[in-house]
């Protein structure tokens, strides 16, 4: 890499910073919980406490972790699927922070349900997503909203081939395992379950499926009060009503 396109990369990723930085200080207040921090937690306004969800402890987590990076990662508070959240009683949190977690959802439509159910009323959602419009996952085809519940009534399971497959030929950060023949690697990845971005969205995509779950029967009550390009990412506020 030259040292323009280095530049360019510092510039690019001190301004998304800023960008969250922004949305958290205006937003962000009391007590939550923040999911798959690892080693880049949201920098938090004064007052503002979170604790650190992940999918295993904070030891099993270092282990999947090159040495230079696995000293960074946050001490994991809670246990859990960060979809599901089981552990987490209903209405408990004054927020709820997933920072590039959605895409990785095999469901995000219970996703979603689950992280606004944890979240008091007045409470806020915080949520930033890749634009697919500015990454190497360019090419992919955006997820629908027909595609996301199909995948809520039906489970997951109906897609995830397609999934795999769909990363191997379009997407990127794949593992050097499976850097193989595009069949061998779409296998490994099944094998392994291995947490791909399942999902890509531009900013239309994204909105329609916020329009769509706010009309949803059942699904909690809630506002998009901030939407911003941030950017090769897109952050949201969902405020939880009832």
């Amino acid at each position: 890499m030259d040292l323009r396109r280095l530049a360019e990369s510092f510039a690019t990723s001190f301004r998304r910073y800023a960008g969250r930085l922004h949305a958290a200080d205006r937003y962000l207040r009391g007590e939550g919980l923040e999911i798959g921090a690892l080693a880049e937690p949201l920098a938090l306004p004064k007052g503002a406490r979170a604790r650190y969800v992940d999918i295993a402890p904070t030891e099993e987590l270092r282990k999947l972790y090159p040495r230079g990076k696995r000293r960074h990662l946050v001490d994991v508070d809670v246990v859990d699927d960060g979809e599901t959240l089981r552990t987490v009683a209903n209405e408990s949190q004054d927020f709820v922070i997933a920072n590039h977690f959605l895409e990785h959802a095999e469901d995000p439509i219970t996703a979603i349900q689950n992280l606004l159910r944890v979240v008091r009323r007045g409470g806020v959602l915080y949520l930033t997503i890749p634009d697919k419009r500015f990454d190497a996952e360019e090419q992919r085809e955006a997820t629908s909203y027909e595609h996301l519940l199909r995948d809520h009534e039906q489970g997951p399971e109906v897609s995830r081939s397609n999934h795999y497959a769909d990363a191997v030929q379009n997407g990127a950060n794949l593992p050097a395992a499976v850097e193989t023949a595009e069949d061998a690697a779409v296998a490994v990845l099944e094998w392994q379950e291995h947490r791909i971005r399942f999902h890509c969205w531009s900013q239309t995509e994204i909105l329609e499926l916020m329009v769509k779950l706010q009309r949803r029967s059942g699904f909690p009550i809630f506002e998009v009060e901030h939407f911003s390009k941030n950017q090769d990412e897109m952050v949201l506020i969902l405020r939880r009503k009832a």
